[in-house]
């Protein structure tokens, strides 16, 4: 329901947003992490090494 270009106006995203979130809370599901908050923080780590400095 809300895959990029869609919609053709933010008040028909938003009434799809909201009809998404009225579904998932009818049976909702919680969230696994896969990596540990160490892993996730050295990951972001390593990509603002990267992009750093790069001419953006």
């Amino acid at each position: 329901l809300i895959r990029r270009g869609v919609h053709k106006s933010v008040q028909s995203l938003e009434k799809d947003i909201r009809a998404w979130i009225a579904h998932w809370n009818q049976n909702p599901k919680p969230f696994v992490w896969t990596k540990t908050a160490e892993e996730i923080l050295e990951s972001l780590a390593k990509y603002l090494g990267r992009i750093s400095g790069a001419g953006h």
